[in-house]
């Protein structure tokens, strides 16, 4: 069996980081979903940070960034 050449590696790795890349956006768009849904469930963003051990501000940047159009 031979080897695929160096170009069509590079090609196939090349697509695989895209489909990585393009599952780690939606994912990051979920879980800034559930954050805000958190946030809208225990009255603040501040009490979101606490219960995850996380800082308010990661918290809020994160709903900010992935929930608004």
């Amino acid at each position: 069996m031979e080897t695929p050449s160096w170009r069509d590696r590079i090609r196939v790795e090349d697509e695989l980081l895209t489909q990585l890349e393009d599952q780690a956006e939606a994912s990051r768009k979920r879980r800034a979903e559930a954050l805000k849904q958190g946030a809208e469930e225990l009255g603040s963003v501040y009490a979101v940070a606490k219960q995850l051990h996380l800082s308010w501000t990661a918290v809020a940047k994160a709903i900010k960034k992935y929930t608004t159009e």
